[in-house]
């Protein structure tokens, strides 16, 4: 695994286009410091944040409670939590509630007891729809507790 630390504007631009992919206000960083994966995603990590890519998507990382809280949410029953760490999509029937977020866009999964984020994925309906519908899938899972990205962050020493 390659790591380099990326110049001042390439740091800007990246910061730039997580920040419209994500829809929210960045913590101004300095270094960005960008970890090669294999399969050609990289693991971003900046002060106070973290964020993976994969192909073209930005995601955060589930480490990072700060970023996490200003993201949309689906809660899932308890049921559904052995599910999402393994990386299933979100299915409407194990959702218990959520807030509201466009199709497209990043949403947290969260399980009901203790409010803990197991997974980032990205909607595949708008939250208008969720009222009205009794099966299919919801939140695509793109990134969950225990994945190859969890276990590289683990071995990486900021």
């Amino acid at each position: 695994m390659k790591s380099n630390l990326i110049s001042k504007t390439e740091t800007a631009d990246v910061l730039k286009e997580i920040s419209s992919q994500w829809k929210i206000e960045l913590p101004k960083i300095k270094n960005l410091k960008i970890y090669e994966l294999d399969e050609g995603a990289r693991i971003i990590i900046g002060e106070g944040m973290t964020a993976i890519k994969i192909g073209e998507n930005y995601l955060p990382f589930l480490t990072d409670a700060k970023i996490l809280e200003k993201f949309p949410s689906v809660t899932v029953d308890m049921g559904a939590v052995k599910f999402m760490c393994n990386g299933a999509n979100v299915m409407r029937p194990g959702v218990k509630a959520f807030t509201e977020f466009e199709k497209g866009q990043i949403v947290c999964i969260v399980e009901e007891s203790q409010k803990k984020v197991l997974a980032v994925g990205r909607a595949l309906v708008s939250s208008n729809e969720l009222p009205t519908m009794v099966k299919g899938q919801v939140v695509e899972n793109m990134h969950y507790i225990s994945d190859m990205y969890w276990e590289i962050k683990k071995s990486i020493k900021d």
